[in-house]
């Protein structure tokens, strides 16, 4: 069977027999190709990804013709040689590729359709089975039996399992090119707006009746607002950045040296900035880079600055 070469844009490749055991995965991390190997293209593709399949005969020629020139993935490929390889009937080999070579398959699918027409052609064909020995027995009811019938049976119970195991080897290849779409409407059907009548719409509506709907509907909004809450506004989120406030009281300290904690606060534009700047002197005490002292119990508070 053809071999599979995958080369990434720098030009380093590997090359594989397309017999499924090869490891794609690790050969496509190690050539850097990020893409999912099995859905990579026959022939070129995206990032300088190149995808080529050598063949030996001029059967094999002929597949990876098909194959490249419908742009199938390297998954197909895989698919194509395996189901080939299952082929063992001698004649059922000739006949695929002297099809082949005269150009018979267009696609794939068309190769899938021919091999399993042949498959139910070949299990169709009755086989004479020749047994030398010629005995007759005799049942318990005096009734002769021949000893080969059993033998027969039992051949034609083999043929028809070998058949099902052909339908559902070939089910499990059809299986891997269904796909499925969305259902799509055509344009007309989703254009389409069913008419409205507005009388039978309306019916025995008046503006009375619309009067007392919307005195409805304006009762029930007025009955959600929470008097309470209400006259208290909108509160909006008063922003201050930590670290901003930190470098600007750590400057305030070097520049001043010994200063007044109150003269400090008042020198804040908001509640926000005046908690924020307490909890940054009470760091700054922690870190041992400003000392506090208070004379008396209600003396204004001293900072003396240690940077």
């Amino acid at each position: 069977m053809y071999k599979i070469a995958i080369e990434n844009k720098d030009g380093e490749k590997y090359e594989f027999e397309c017999d499924g055991t090869a490891n794609l995965y690790a050969f496509t991390e190690e050539l850097g190709i990020k893409e999912y190997p099995y859905s990579l293209k026959i022939g070129e593709n995206r990032n300088g990804v190149k995808v080529r399949l050598k063949a030996d005969n001029d059967f094999d020629e002929s597949i990876a013709k098909i194959l490249k020139e419908n742009r199938n993935t390297l998954n197909d490929a895989l698919t194509v040689s395996h189901a080939l390889g299952e082929v063992r009937d001698e004649w059922m080999r000739e006949e695929i590729e002297r099809n082949a070579l005269n150009g018979q398959y267009a696609t794939k699918e068309e190769l899938y359709a021919d091999i399993r027409k042949m498959k139910i052609e070949l299990s169709s064909v009755q086989e004479d089975f020749y047994c030398p020995l010629h005995a007759v027995i005799v049942n318990e009811d005096g009734e002769e039996e021949d000893p080969r019938a059993e033998l027969v049976q039992k051949l034609l119970e083999y043929k028809m399992y070998k058949y099902m195991s052909f339908e559902l080897r070939d089910r499990q290849v059809d299986a891997a090119r269904n796909m499925y779409r969305e259902q799509r409407l055509p344009k007309e059907v989703e254009a389409y707006r069913q008419p409205i009548d507005y009388e039978e719409l309306i019916g025995d509506m008046n503006l009375n009746k619309l009067h007392e709907i919307f005195r409805s509907i304006v009762k029930k909004q007025e009955d959600k607002i929470d008097p309470v809450r209400s006259q208290y506004g909108n509160i909006e989120k008063d922003e201050v950045d930590m670290d901003i406030k930190m470098l600007y009281v750590e400057a305030y300290a070097r520049e001043h040296k010994t200063f007044s904690f109150r003269k400090l606060l008042e020198k804040q534009n908001s509640k926000m900035e005046v908690i924020v700047t307490f909890l940054i002197i009470l760091e700054l005490m922690k870190t041992g880079k400003i000392n506090i002292s208070q004379e008396n119990i209600f003396d204004d508070i001293m900072i003396t600055s240690n940077v």
